[in-house]
């Protein structure tokens, strides 16, 4: 539960919300990406992009590094083909382990009878 009291609150500055809002409205970029890469909640972005809607933010946004927006979307391709190995690896896993009892059930063949043969 919280302490009482007056709440510690960052603020953050008009060009540093209209940065934000400008990088998340870049095609290809995901709010939940710009959002992770500078530190904040991806609803607070959400209420800034509402904000600038709505004419309650304004100012002139400072120009966004296309390098960062570049960045971004290069950071979400990679998160997909992460979880993309995650899962085939989880799968192999499986199909190993799948395997592995199947043989072991299924060859009593191969064990040995406790015969020794004997060679001329």
């Amino acid at each position: 539960m919280g302490m009482p009291g007056p709440q510690m609150v960052d603020r953050y500055g008009v060009d540093f919300k209209l940065t934000a809002v400008k990088m998340s409205e870049s095609p290809g970029v995901l709010i939940k990406d710009v959002a992770e890469s500078l530190c904040i909640h991806p609803f607070m972005l959400s209420k800034w992009r509402k904000q600038v809607r709505e004419g309650v933010l304004v100012g002139k946004a400072p120009k966004v590094d296309p390098d960062s927006v570049a960045e971004l979307k290069r950071l979400h391709d990679v998160e997909k083909k992460y979880q993309r190995l995650q899962m085939e690896h989880d799968l192999l896993k499986k199909a190993i382990r799948f395997a592995s009892e199947l043989k072991a059930k299924s060859s009593p063949s191969s064990r040995q009878t406790g015969k020794p043969t004997r060679s001329k």
